[in-house]
């Protein structure tokens, strides 16, 4: 009997693992496509459980061969030994139970851990991978299937130090007007995870004020909040209850902020 719900659990956790292609992607208007970028809290560092790896037919993402496939976490592959859970799936299922049926959501991964916002404006080589032009390239590829609707942005925990901090207003202020002009747009919402307030680091802080900042500045801008989210132990990655608490952060606030004022 234990052989046997032992081979069972094995089976069922293969069966969680196994991509899921999907061939038959809806009319483009009707793909909402998100870009995921930032550093290792966006690229999910949370446990993943059983309940993340439950997909929603609705709910896309894209593999390391840029084909489409049914979102389950872990959504980033650019660090395979210390992918988790990010925000991601969650953020989509929220969002497509309050969004017409006819509607799904792509979700487009490019966030890389320990990234600064600076490498990301110098388009730096950051653990293999050239971070601004791989986003350009994920944008191409999200445009060839639907519409870029938003982006998701949780980064600053590598620039809260004594010589990045002062500087991050400004150069956050550029990377979302590069990223603006990446999309042609330059009213795209862009909506902001502030970073965990769990450390004794007292720059996270300050990085977090700036970001308020920065909110001030721009119409187009949401603020994710976190303050009573947990980390993992580590006191830097958000926990997996957190990853799901922002998931659900970011799609109320797109649907607040953006949909509902554009459907009424």
């Amino acid at each position: 009997m234990r052989k046997l719900v032992f081979l069972l659990l094995v089976i069922a956790a293969t069966s969680c693992n196994r991509e899921e292609q999907h061939s038959k992607v809806s009319h483009k208007q009707n793909v909402w496509v998100f870009m995921m970028a930032g550093q290792s809290n966006m690229a999910g560092r949370g446990l993943v459980e059983p309940q993340d790896t439950v997909p929603n037919k609705r709910v896309l993402t894209i593999n390391q061969n840029n084909e489409i496939i049914l979102a389950k976490e872990p959504i980033h592959f650019y660090e395979p030994t210390m992918a988790g859970l990010d925000c991601g799936l969650t953020f989509g299922k929220e969002l497509t139970r309050q969004v017409p049926d006819s509607i799904s959501v792509l979700l487009i991964p490019t966030a890389v851990g320990g990234s600064k916002i600076s490498q990301w404006l110098g388009d730096c080589l950051h653990r293999d991978v050239h971070l601004l032009t791989n986003f350009k390239e994920k944008v191409k590829l999200g445009e060839k299937y639907g519409v870029i609707k938003g982006i998701l942005w949780l980064q600053g925990e590598s620039d809260a130090n004594e010589t990045d901090c002062p500087l991050y207003l400004s150069r956050l202020t550029d990377l979302m007007a590069t990223f603006r002009d990446v999309i042609n747009n330059q009213e795209f919402p862009v909506m902001i995870g502030e970073i965990g307030s769990f450390s004794s680091n007292v720059y996270f802080l300050k990085i977090n004020e700036q970001i308020e900042a920065y909110s001030r500045t721009d119409s187009h801008c949401m603020i994710i909040p976190t303050s009573d989210l947990k980390d993992r132990g580590d006191h830097l990655h958000f926990n997996s209850e957190g990853q799901r608490l922002l998931g659900k952060r970011y799609a109320e606030a797109y649907i607040n902020t953006v949909y509902k004022t554009s459907t009424n």
